[in-house]
């Protein structure tokens, strides 16, 4: 398929490529802020101080910037009340909600730095991300789903109930829990930070928000720890502004549009993308749902005229496949960013024509880059939208890299390394994990990927997912991407096994619309995949297991197979032609 034509803004932010190695710089029209997030926050609130700033259906919230910015400031202000200084941490633990986006704002207004938690965490997680980074305050929800956050904290630090715990208990640095919901012993109701005071404490406040400097640590959010325990990526106002600035700004935002945040605020997309990117174009956000609901998200879209719709291809599959997908009025629809795993062909064409999105970006990075560090224009054509994760990101650069750290030929085969304004400023109270992932400013992004003569760049898989079957190397993405081909399956998981033949074998895990066998799987790769990357076992699942921000969580399938690995199905396979005979009999 041939590459749409392209206009010269399509040039200019794609930037210049240098001879025929893996080396990128996105250029762009729109320079970088050198601000902090709480004078961009003002900015906006000056410039449409009528136009609505954030809507949450489900808690009946409908709010202008100017009402906005005045509960942010007394959410800061009451928080400075307890005791608080610039620079402590104040960690945040629920679903979407309007408080998230106050506490996330009124944080940065006042230099308070945001721990952002996983709603799926449990106690000892909870712990683990309270003692990193020594959270002075935290807010909770009172439960969600089958978690009982209150429940949780008293059991991990049960002096906030009343209980006598000593000075060497857990956490022993948090000094503040505040409720979202039920309150018990010393835990402060959220509504109390909503308190209006005199005029003395927000000319403290308008002092201390004018010292915090674009430079300055905003927040911590946590990786999703595959490799061990969660590390904390300190991300600064300068990288998490800018990046939800550009973001928009490739999917030519603009103030009037009504933005659909479905995905977590706990993860960069909801919180950098999606609320930073409507404070810096002050365009108007909106919470469908506490956590992902299909028909709520068509339902606000529709309700509301929602311009603009992110989420990760799952959300977007589920939504299509709604029954009464139908009965909803989207036409208002008309761009949106999607990330977090490769989106199948025939779901782009969907969203493209039966959701309206045809401006619709994929948008790709990671938490220590805040997040986006490649994206999609809104004129690329399917194959860019769907095989690539487009170009480098507006003044952002990008390499392949050998394992010296050397960039490799066009086309090549490396470890995709990020440089620029939005690199972490390191893991929190963990300097040899930081040297060990920034080199001479670059970030190892641990993706394996390729860049084209376009400079486009395909993933095609993690170092760490990587399978080595008896010394060839296989890259799931790539056999993710060819299985998704076969008209029968909806979506795809491939992951090594252990193997004591080969070291590892290729494992997939299979999601059908109808009856499906090994068999079919090894027909369809027959002749068109090397033999040695044909899955050897396969598993039919109703679904997989998945992280808080709606991505595939392998690790959970690898442990699923190791506990348990006679359910799956091995598939009979050998050279391409004995593979060949055996389907002709």
């Amino acid at each position: 398929m041939r590459p749409a034509a392209e206009t010269p803004d399509d040039e200019r932010m794609r930037g210049p490529t240098t001879g025929a190695l893996s080396y990128a710089c996105g250029l762009g029209d729109v320079p970088l802020r050198y601000q902090a997030i709480g004078e961009a926050l003002r900015h906006t609130i000056a410039a449409r101080p009528d136009a609505d700033a954030l809507v949450v259906p489900h808690q009946g919230v409908r709010w202008s910037w100017r009402s906005l910015g005045e509960r942010v400031d007394r959410v800061a202000v009451g928080l400075l009340a307890l005791g608080l200084e610039p620079g402590d941490r104040v960690g945040m633990w629920g679903p979407n909600s309007a408080e998230w986006v106050l506490v996330q704002l009124a944080c940065a207004r006042a230099g308070f730095i945001l721990v952002t938690i996983n709603p799926a965490y449990r106690r000892d997680e909870l712990v683990h991300a309270l003692e990193l980074t020594g959270v002075r305050a935290l807010v909770l929800a009172d439960r969600f789903k089958s978690s009982d956050y209150v429940a949780m904290l008293l059991d991990a630090v049960p002096r906030f109930g009343g209980a006598d715990q000593g000075s060497d208990g857990p956490c022993s640095e948090l000094r503040f829990a505040i409720g979202l919901g039920r309150t018990v012993g010393d835990i402060i109701p959220f509504e109390r930070l909503l308190e209006e005071p005199d005029s003395a404490p927000f000319a403290h406040l308008e002092t201390i928000s004018r010292e915090v400097g674009p430079d300055d640590a905003a927040c911590i959010q946590f990786t999703s720890g595959t490799t061990g325990a969660p590390k904390g990526a300190t991300l600064s106002h300068f990288g998490l502004l800018n990046n939800g600035a550009l973001t928009g700004s490739v999917m030519r935002m603009r103030p009037e549009d009504r933005v659909c945040i479905p995905v977590p605020l706990f993860h960069c997309f909801g919180m950098v993308v999606g609320v930073l990117g409507c404070v810096a174009h002050g365009s108007t956000m909106v919470l469908p749902s506490e956590s992902f609901d299909p028909a709520a998200v068509m339902a606000s879209v529709e309700r509301e005229r929602c311009t603009v719709l992110y989420g990760v291809p799952t959300m977007f599959i589920a939504e299509l496949a709604l029954p009464d997908f139908g009965r909803f009025d989207i036409s208002s629809l008309r761009t949106g960013a999607m990330g977090g795993a490769p989106c199948p062909e025939d779901v782009m064409r969907r969203v493209c024509v039966d959701m309206e999105m045809r401006e619709v970006t994929i948008a790709f990075g990671m938490t220590e880059t805040s997040p986006v560090s490649f994206q999609t224009r809104t004129d690329a054509d399917l194959e860019t939208r769907t095989a690539t994760i487009g170009t480098a990101h507006p003044w952002v650069e990008a390499r392949i890299a050998d394992e010296t750290g050397r960039p490799v030929s066009r086309g090549k085969i490396g470890e995709l390394q990020i440089r620029g304004y939005g690199v972490m400023l390191g893991y929190w109270n963990d300097p040899q994990r930081t040297a060990e992932t920034i080199i001479n400013g670059w970030l190892r992004t641990g993706d394996l990927a390729a860049m084209d003569d376009q400079g486009r760049c395909r993933i095609v898989g993690r170092s760490k997912d990587m399978i080595i079957r008896g010394g060839e190397n296989i890259y799931p993405v790539e056999l993710e991407n060819f299985l998704r081909t076969h008209p029968a399956i909806v979506d795809v998981a491939v992951f090594g096994v252990p193997d004591a033949r080969l070291g590892e074998e290729v494992c997939a895990w299979i999601k059908t619309s109808g009856p499906l066998s090994a068999e079919h799987i090894l027909a369809h790769c027959a002749g068109r995949l090397a033999h040695y990357k044909i899955p050897s076992h396969v598993r039919f699942v109703d679904g997989f297991p998945m992280t808080a921000s709606g991505k595939m969580y392998k690790p959970g399938m690898r442990k699923a197979e190791e506990r348990d690995p006679t359910p799956r199905i091995p598939v009979a396979r050998g050279s391409e032609r004995a593979i060949k005979e055996r389907l002709s009999r």
